[in-house]
């Protein structure tokens, strides 16, 4: 979505809101794009003394396996976002500012690329998920699964020693 500012910028107390879905079904994520349904966005720009925000509001269902157990979830999230516009940037280290040199902005990139720096990096289905079994492979967090936990891989044996 191009956001048109010419007139937010111009006009102290000027805003533009916009409401659209964002179809996110491009982006993957360890070849699996969790967005199955389109990003719901809400965005508006204000001029508040020749200064213009942007806040940006997302609402999306994020499905992605847990990291630890492989549980497949669908997980809500919502996120808000702050921005500063600025026609022109006085300084290459003005990263505060987003820069709209001929007052339009691709709102989808900026969208896009706030989510993905926002997602967590490990995806867990609780905080305290017990993950799978390391010989049989059961979620543990249904039950124990009865394996001998005592054993330790020969080829780590001798790292027990420096325990004792």
């Amino acid at each position: 979505m191009l956001l048109e500012l010419k007139k937010v910028f111009q006009n102290d107390g000027e805003s533009i809101s916009v409401d659209y879905d964002l179809p996110m079904n491009d982006v993957e994520f360890y070849g699996v794009c969790p967005f199955k349904t389109p990003v719901k966005v809400h965005a508006e720009a204000k001029n508040r003394a020749s200064l213009v925000d942007l806040k940006i509001i997302v609402d999306f269902i994020y499905t992605r396996q847990c990291d630890r157990c492989l549980k497949l979830l669908q997980k809500p999230m919502h996120y808000e976002f702050d921005h500063k516009l600025a026609v022109s940037l006085m300084s290459e280290s003005d990263e505060d500012y987003i820069e709209t040199p001929d007052y339009k902005l691709e709102l989808d990139e900026v969208v896009k690329t706030d989510i993905i720096l926002e997602l967590p990096a490990k995806f867990l289905c609780s905080e305290d998920c017990k993950g799978l079994c390391m010989k049989c492979g059961k979620n543990l967090n249904e039950g124990d699964c009865g394996c001998d936990k005592g054993s330790v891989d020969p080829r780590l044996e001798i790292l027990k020693q420096l325990i004792d």
